[in-house]
């Protein structure tokens, strides 16, 4: 017994840096195809779609980037921006305007088309207003634009707003738009829909679909070329969402503790999988280091539950690891904030979840564990036995109704004889006559 238990410790470390290993190779590989994707040359006249339905963030930034080396590599007649985006990130949103900037360098124009009922909103009416032209369907709507800083002081989030001002109305006035009510998106939340942007002059026009956007523009003749998130874009998005990052981090900490309770590897591979999804989504987004130590402290206080074996410590945890997840995106800017009724329901939940695994570990685990002890080494010493064979020196004994395998240590135990146990060893007892005692 004692040689099977570090053997299966070892099997089982094996597997997960095998697993991570897998993982990390897995990663890799969809970075080199993401990388070295080679878009077949098409002639100067084809039109590149952007299926722009998705957050703006490192994901969808990583994408339009490729879109417009796409376009350039092909020498492509134009971009259209099929857009359907709530926001995000400013940092990738200044990224994304970058990329359209350099698409206009090279000649190529870029344009926005808003679909039926979507959104230009917050972070993504920037990128509209960057773009040449804004086409919007019926029932769209583009804007508002204040930016926020999660945690910010006031004046920050005065300073932010202000250079988000100057950025819109600059990139108004560079198409020929509507500055004041550009000025009113950021300075006092407005949104605007379709009709309501072309009265004011924030859009250029109005289609009912991407193919009218596209005669519109004089492109409907031209080939075209629909391009999405890949795989890779399509994780780097997932993970760039701080709630998830923090969420997965503790509940990877969660299944390799309950793992050590009940070992079976499949929950320490998922639980390190986990973990190592949430750190990198937090290193994606440049999370608030306060949060992350946090979430360490909350990490520390779930491990401590295994000494423990209360359930309260990994209660504390996951509730303090909540307040971990709140803080990670402090300092973040966003348009809009991140914050919203779905992360406040998303981290109760988290909080629900640990208060029943911390009830489970003092309700069934913990009572598991003590009745083992119970029953363990410290209570078997010093019991009275009966031989029920010759021992010489191995043979079997009864303790306590029980039949053990049994060694001497004081030389040829006849059966029948009364020992007393002096250690355990696996499933091995070692005794020795009581007379000695």
């Amino acid at each position: 017994m004692s040689k099977t238990l570090p053997r299966i410790f070892c099997i089982r470390s094996l597997f997960s840096l095998l697993f991570i290993a897998l993982f990390l190779l897995v990663m890799g590989s969809l970075i080199f195809v993401s990388a070295s994707a080679i878009t077949p040359q098409a002639s100067g006249n084809q039109v590149i779609i952007a299926d722009f339905n998705v957050p703006v963030d490192p994901g969808s930034s990583a994408f339009m980037a490729r879109v417009v080396s796409t376009a350039q590599n092909q020498h492509a007649a134009a971009i259209v921006i099929e857009m359907n985006t709530p926001g995000g990130l400013l940092s990738d949103m200044v990224d994304i305007i970058n990329s359209i900037t350099l698409a206009n360098q090279s000649g190529i124009p870029v344009y926005t088309f808003i679909v039926p009922n979507g959104l230009g909103a917050s972070a993504g009416s920037y990128i509209a207003m960057a773009t040449n032209r804004i086409l919007m369907a019926p029932g769209s709507i583009i804007g508002p634009s204040t930016p926020y800083i999660i945690g910010g002081t006031e004046l920050e989030q005065n300073h932010t707003q202000a250079a988000m001002l100057s950025l819109l109305t600059s990139l108004a006035q560079n198409w020929g738009r509507n500055t004041t009510a550009a000025f009113d998106m950021v300075q006092s939340n407005q949104a605007f829909s379709a009709n309501q942007a072309i009265v004011v002059h924030i859009a250029d026009g109005t289609a009912d679909s991407l193919a009218s956007a596209l005669t519109q523009l004089g492109l409907s003749s031209n080939p075209q070329s629909i391009l999405s998130e890949n795989l890779y874009e399509q994780l780097v998005s997932t993970l760039s969402n701080t709630t998830l990052d923090g969420i997965l981090f503790l509940i990877g900490i969660i299944a390799i503790v309950l793992d050590i309770y009940h070992p079976t590897i499949v929950l320490t591979i998922l639980g390190v999988i986990a973990i190592i999804a949430g750190l990198v989504g937090a290193e994606i987004v440049d999370a608030s280091l306060l949060g992350i130590i946090i979430l360490v402290l909350a990490a520390a206080l779930i491990v401590i539950e295994l000494k423990l074996g209360h359930g309260f410590a990994l209660i504390a945890g996951v509730v303090l690891g909540a307040f971990g997840i709140f803080y990670l995106s402090l300092g973040l800017q966003y348009s809009p904030s991140p914050i919203t009724g779905l992360t406040e329901i998303e981290l109760g939940l988290l909080v629900v979840f640990g208060v029943l695994v911390g009830l489970y570990i003092r309700w069934i685990i913990g009572p598991i564990r003590k009745c083992r002890r119970l029953t363990g080494e410290e209570a078997m010493i010093g019991k009275t036995a009966v031989a029920l064979t010759d021992l010489t020196p191995k043979g079997e004994v009864r303790v306590e109704g029980e039949i053990w395998r049994a060694q001497s240590t004081s030389g040829t135990i006849l059966k029948g004889e009364q020992v007393k146990v002096e250690a355990l060893n696996g499933l091995v007892v070692f005794v020795k006559k009581s007379e000695e005692q």
